[in-house]
């Protein structure tokens, strides 16, 4: 689970992304609204824990550009605690509204019940041509042959399948697998890309991983035009 944390004290915001990523999910932070508009824009969140005031874009407006693009849980997390406030937060389509200060293991038990609310979770299995991938066993199948595959190698696989036909950018997987933004002339993401092919690809067909050029990689089955400029 993916929650995207927007507070604009930075010793809050390190307090509470440590707390969330030590009970099991994956943080990102933005101090402001501008960066986190950002984020809502090209990333995708399981919830997301929003202070109304921060600089740039306020909670409001950042409120308003989430709802226009998907129905990801929303909490507030403000000092501004007067019934009016709450009241507009919640019409503006908030799922929930926290007031400072508070009690982290309160956030913690709003949060776990708002993605239990939330859209449905994502699969246990995936199945692409011969791939078989069971989630919750970790344990993955090629033409029903077994291969072990490191943490890393799977969380790669992971993201590549559960986006299937999606071109995603080497940014983006080093954010999700690694949980980190690498610099553009870094190959990591290239070598592991790698390595999960010479495990996944090499020994089979067709071949499931696909190199876009100049943008990035994309796990599907077919051959459609949509792939033309690849590099298999």
């Amino acid at each position: 689970m993916r929650v995207l944390l927007v507070e604009d004290e930075a010793k809050t915001a390190g307090f509470l992304a440590k707390g969330l990523s030590e009970a099991g999910y994956g943080v990102d932070v933005a101090l402001e609204g501008f960066e986190a508009q950002d984020l809502i824009e090209h990333e995708r969140y399981d919830l997301i824990i929003l202070d109304v005031m921060v600089p740039g874009l306020d909670g409001w407006q950042l409120l308003k550009l989430v709802r226009q693009r998907a129905d990801t849980p929303v909490l507030f997390l403000t000092a501004r605690d007067s019934v009016e406030d709450r009241v507009k937060g919640l019409e503006r389509g908030a799922d929930d509204y926290l007031v400072k200060p508070f009690a982290f293991i309160e956030l913690l038990a709003r949060v776990r019940t708002l993605l239990r609310r939330g859209p449905p979770r994502e699969l246990d299995h995936y199945r692409v041509a011969d791939l078989e991938v069971d989630v919750l066993r970790r344990r993955v199948t090629r033409n029903g042959q077994r291969l072990t595959l490191t943490n890393k190698e799977f969380a790669l696989l992971h993201l590549l399948i559960s986006r299937r036909g999606e071109v995603l950018s080497r940014t983006l997987i080093a954010s999700h697998v690694w949980n980190f933004n690498f610099d553009s002339d870094t190959n990591m993401v290239d070598v592991a890309v790698r390595r999960l092919r010479a495990k996944l690809d090499d020994p089979y067909w067709p071949k499931l991983i696909h190199t876009i050029r100049g943008v990035g990689y994309q796990l599907d089955s077919g051959d459609d035009e949509t792939r033309a400029d690849a590099t298999d």
